[in-house]
This record gives C-alpha cells, sequence and structure tokens, in this order.
C-alpha cells in the first residue's frame, strides 16, 4: 500500500508555500474529510485554522477550500478576493451558506459528503500544471423577452471573432434552448438531458468536443422535451470543466434560479442584466438584481433603447444603483433574422455585436492568450 502524501499544518515559522492547496477550517471532521479526499487525490495540502495564518498562503495556493466555521474571520482578517476558492459545509440545510459564499467571495459551494467525488477532482486539478481558467460571464434578463439569450450569443460570438476559446451554456431550462436560436437544434453532441440522466454523477471530464457546436463555439443547451432539473453537483461538474483551458465561458441563466443556477450566479465574476428602459421593466429588473448581488461581486447593467417614456441609460442605472455595461438600440433586423436560422450578433455592424465587442474590451478580453 502507498502511503498519503503528507499534510502540512502550518505554523507562524514555518516558510511560506508556494504550489500546494490550503484548507482553511478549524472543524475537525470537516478537516479529517478533506485530508482523505486529498490522500486520496495524492495531493499535498496545507492546513491552517487561523484566518490570519492563512493570509501569509492565500494568493499562491491553486485552491482554496475554506470550512463554513472560518469565513467570518476570514473577512475579518480583510483576505483579498480571488479566484479558485471553495466554501465547504457539511450541513445541507444551512440556508446562510450562499451569503457566506457571497462574503468571502467563493467560485463555488460544495456540501459533504454529496460532493465528495466532485471535491476529489478539484485537488487533482490543483494539481496539474496548467491552471488556465475561462473567465465566467453571466446574462439574465431584468424581465421576460428583455434580450438575455441574444446578448449572451452575441458575446459569445464576438469571443470568437478575437480569437477566444469560448463555451456557451444555456442555464434556463425554459428559456426554449439556446441551440435553436443558433440554427443547431440538429447537430449531434451532448445536452443537458444526457448529462443529468447520469443522476448526478459524471466523469472527472466531459470535453467540449462532445457538445454541439457552431463552429469553433461549443454549446451546451436543451433539446425540446420536457425540462430536466439540473442536480448542483451537475452544474458545478459541468462548468468547472467547461472552464479549464479556455478564455470565456458565457452562462445564459433563468430569471427565477433553482440551486444549480445559483451556483452558475457564484461562479461568474460578472452577471450582466439586460434591462429595457420602461418603468416596470425597472421594477421587474430590482428583484433580479438584489438576486444577482447576492451571489455575484459585480453586476452589471445592459440597457435596451429606446423606451416608451424615452428614460435614458443613465436613469436605468441610477434607479437600479449599478453601472452601466452597454446600451442596445432598436435592431430591425433581428427579429427576422432569428427567423431565418440567424443567430443574433452575427453581424458584426449591429447594435449586438458591437455591445458585445465593447463588454469584452472592458473586461480585458482582446486575444486568446488572455486567460493563462
Amino acid at each position: 500500500m502507498t502511503s498519503a502524501p503528507p499534510v502540512l499544518t502550518l505554523t507562524e515559522s514555518e516558510p511560506e508555500p508556494s504550489t500546494r492547496p490550503l484548507v482553511v477550517t478549524d472543524e475537525p471532521q470537516l478537516l479529517d474529510d478533506l485530508l482523505r479526499l486529498a490522500a486520496a487525490a495524492g495531493v499535498t495540502v496545507d492546513a491552517v485554522a487561523d484566518a490570519q495564518l492563512a493570509r501569509r498562503y492565500w494568493n499562491n495556493a491553486p485552491l482554496v477550500v475554506v470550512g463554513t466555521d472560518r469565513v467570518t474571520a476570514c473577512v475579518a482578517a480583510g483576505l483579498p478576493r480571488r479566484r479558485g476558492v471553495v466554501l465547504i459545509s457539511s450541513d445541507l440545510d444551512d440556508g446562510g451558506v450562499w451569503e457566506a459564499a457571497v462574503r468571502i467571495g467563493a467560485e463555488h459551494v460544495a456540501f459533504l459528503p454529496d460532493a465528495e467525488a466532485w471535491m476529489l477532482d478539484l485537488f487533482v486539478d490543483a494539481a496539474e500544471s496548467d491552471q488556465r481558467r475561462a473567465l465566467v460571464v453571466g446574462v439574465i434578463g431584468g424581465r421576460g423577452g428583455a434580450g438575455a439569450t441574444s446578448l449572451a450569443i452575441a458575446l459569445a460570438l464576438a469571443s470568437l471573432r478575437r480569437d477566444l476559446n469560448t463555451v456557451l451554456v444555456d442555464a434556463d431550462p425554459l428559456g426554449g434552448g439556446i441551440d435553436l436560436a443558433l440554427g443547431i437544434e440538429d447537430r449531434p453532441g451532448l445536452r443537458w438531458p444526457d448529462l443529468t440522466s447520469a443522476r448526478g454523477r459524471m466523469p472527472r471530464r466531459i470535453p467540449t468536443e462532445a457538445l454541439p457546436s457552431l463552429g469553433d463555439l461549443a454549446v451546451l443547451s436543451w433539446d425540446r422535451i420536457s425540462p430536466t432539473a439540473i442536480p448542483p453537483s451537475v452544474m458545478t461538474s459541468m462548468l468547472t470543466g467547461a472552464r479549464r483551458g479556455k478564455d470565456l465561458l458565457v452562462v445564459d441563466l433563468p430569471r427565477f434560479p433553482d440551486q444549480a443556477a445559483a451556483i452558475a450566479m457564484q461562479m461568474a465574476e460578472i452577471i450582466l442584466v439586460v434591462v429595457p428602459a420602461e418603468v416596470r421593466a425597472i421594477a421587474a429588473a430590482a428583484r433580479i438584481c438584489d438576486t444577482a448581488n447576492r451571489h455575484c461581486a459585480d453586476v452589471r447593467v445592459v440597457v435596451r433603447l429606446p423606451g416608451p417614456a424615452r428614460l435614458n441609460a443613465v436613469t436605468v442605472s441610477d434607479a437600479l444603483a449599478l453601472p452601466v455595461a452597454g446600451v442596445l438600440r432598436h435592431d430591425h433586423g433581428l427579429a427576422t433574422g432569428l427567423e431565418r436560422g440567424e443567430p443574433p450578433g452575427s453581424r458584426r455592424r449591429s447594435s449586438l455585436a458591437r455591445v458585445g465587442m465593447r463588454i469584452l474590451s472592458d473586461l480585458g478580453l482582446t486575444h486568446s492568450d488572455v486567460a493563462a
């Protein structure tokens, strides 16, 4: 029998590690479970209970796993937001875990023992040399029919024009299928029902080549059968795998997120809320924005003009207390193009295409090595 890799419990006198995962918890059972999973993955981890001590190793660790028992201490210590933070809990009924995840800036929330297989994979991934991860952008409508799906597609197509390695994910089971809007509903490949049929258990890596595609754009969508609820573990596994080695991951989010969609919102570095410049749309969007703000630290609005009351983008921004990421002008040819199978934003001079390119520029996504 091979011996398990050592677990380093850090003290003030020990030198700073460089590439080991960091575990921050003072809960004995949780710590034992995490160390067991790390050992099974053949990974050496550093374990600390003191948040001030964790500061010394926080930025260098390829993966940071924080128990819910240490969230308050980590926030009080002023630990900076970073990628690769997982909030871990053993209490499925803990309603405060999502708020805690926002406070600490966690990308993922996981519950043991349900997420043991996923955590094992995560420890294995942390030991790999390629830490390239896609930027995750969520798009959601401030009200029904706002145009969130069109913007999500336009962002993905704009990304392709910049030679960025991009994946588009439809997380809305009631949205009609983003592959239909792209005109690729007959293309072969895995869709959400194929993944959820495994009852939440998925292989560690599902290559994006297994998904339907539009050129170089890999797309995860729905079929036209009855919508299937996505198990949270499947959403986590799929989005984590889709990010690996990519530049951009665009997620079309539902307006009424379930737990799986909440995970997608939690993973997003930025969420764009599409809001028509209408009084009732702004009122509806306020609730959507409040939900988005609970899961993501960077929420911006994309304002659709014109509105019947001649409201401008500044008015919408002020009403929602959120910055404007872009302004969409009415496109007379959009509806006709969709009926012909022309994807939104495929015309380079359209408002959608221009806004998509501007947003990518604002996010610093200019060419294919940006996520390296």
